[in-house]
């Protein structure tokens, strides 16, 4: 049975230090950046604590996500003209990323969903679904849309609503 996204990915470290390092240059250590009095370690830095906290939930705030189908047609040689392993860590590089199987929608191959943040969610985002991510403009565009915000934080872009594909639904087991 095919995988279908997760709501909970893990978030990257390394791309929330650079704005825990910028805050703690410009304000001096805090109970955020700087040392825990209970271990003396540096307190966690990455994506959700660099976002903090959601807004009125206690949790930490969970940046978007994006899940790359790489199965049985998205992320092979049938869909032929990109570098698939690039086109990857490229999202990679910016955002957190699960490579799933396959998502019952090899029409559209290569797939890309790109799943809200908690400050998303809490607006009512829902899962962008974006098909036939051929190229790396538009990967780039995805990249662009995601540093934003991404749904419900920032608007879709123009140019990725011509990616945009309806899921598939499921049906129950019987």
């Amino acid at each position: 049975m095919p995988e279908e996204p997760m709501d909970e990915t893990p978030g990257d470290a390394a791309t929330g230090r650079a704005a825990a390092s910028a805050r703690t240059a410009e304000t001096g250590p805090t109970a955020e950046t700087g040392p825990t009095a209970a271990t003396g370690r540096a307190a966690a830095t990455g994506p959700m604590a660099a976002k903090g906290r959601a807004a009125g939930t206690g949790r930490a705030a969970v940046p978007c996500r994006v899940v790359v189908c790489r199965d049985c047609c998205c992320g092979t040689p049938k869909v032929p003209g990109i570098d698939h392993a690039q086109q990857t860590a490229r999202l990679r590089s910016e955002v957190p990323v699960r490579v799933s199987g396959c998502l019952d929608v090899c029409e559209h191959a290569n797939v890309v969903v790109v799943q809200p943040s908690t400050e998303g969610r809490a607006v009512g985002a829902r899962p962008v679904w974006l098909g036939l991510v051929n190229d790396m403009d538009a990967t780039e565009d995805i990249v662009a849309w995601v540093r934003a915000g991404g749904p419900g934080v920032a608007p879709l872009p123009e140019i990725l609503g011509l990616y945009g594909m309806t899921p598939p639904r499921r049906s129950p087991n019987p």
